[in-house]
């Protein structure tokens, strides 16, 4: 029990693990909240209230995200134009996602700035700008482990195939790895089409299926995201998701 206690404390303290655990919640809140208010035809008071609570957890993302430029920019420096990837298709794509992340950011905080009335503009564009650079960095996110998955599974055969002719333990912890590694991809490509399914709804009426789901399914789709992020982060695997 002070073990479990203790580990929730250790990803509270951190910034990306608390943003998670608020993520989930934000999300699981509006699974919940969208379930009783259809079940009541609009009705109840604590499906009210848990999409209310939603939305405050989805606006205090929002603020905090205020102060994650620097740290992006930081990142999009460090990895530059992807000098060390080997695979060209790979580099590319993680330097177009990087630059998208990078000008979320300042649409997202012009629109926040519009809603609170400190600056005059009109909020809706800066809004779907920013949903619209969300959108696109899952989809590269979605094609570049796609991409990943297809060059593990050419290098599990190969490890398959030298596993054959040499059963040695080297050769198995190998083989163990990559498939951990394919796991991983799966999962981020799951919870990228899960976000990405949501990005669209966000978007303008008449895109897509753009404004057609219901509170239930948008926590739905959410809270997958947001758990399989916890799982990655508990597993010391990576994962951003807005």
């Amino acid at each position: 029990m002070n073990g479990s206690v203790d580990s929730l404390v250790d990803v509270l303290e951190s910034y990306r693990g608390r943003d998670k655990v608020i993520r989930t919640l934000c999300y699981g809140s509006q699974l919940v909240g969208g379930v009783l208010s259809q079940k009541a035809g609009g009705s109840s008071k604590m499906g009210k209230s848990l999409l209310l609570f939603s939305a405050q957890l989805s606006h205090c993302r929002t603020v905090l995200r205020l102060f994650d430029d620097l740290s992006m920019f930081a990142y999009s420096r460090s990895y530059g134009l992807g000098s060390t990837e080997g695979d060209p298709a790979l580099r590319w794509m993680a330097v177009l996602s990087n630059v998208a992340d990078q000008l979320y950011y300042p649409c997202e905080h012009v629109a926040w700035a519009a809603d609170a009335h400190l600056i005059s503009v009109q909020s809706d564009k800066w809004w779907t700008l920013s949903t619209l650079l969300w959108g696109v960095s899952l989809l590269l996110g979605i094609l570049r482990s796609i991409r990943v998955l297809l060059l593990l599974k050419r290098r599990l055969k190969k490890s398959e195939r030298s596993r054959q002719m040499d059963s040695s333990e080297a050769r198995v912890s190998t083989g163990s790895e990559l498939r951990r590694q394919v796991l991983t991809e799966i999962l981020s490509i799951l919870s990228g089409m899960a976000d990405l399914s949501n990005a669209i709804h966000w978007m303008p009426p008449g895109f897509l299926w753009a404004g057609r789901f219901p509170d239930w399914l948008v926590g739905l789709l959410g809270t997958t995201s947001s758990l399989i992020g916890l799982y990655q982060m508990s597993s010391g695997e990576g994962g951003a998701t807005a």
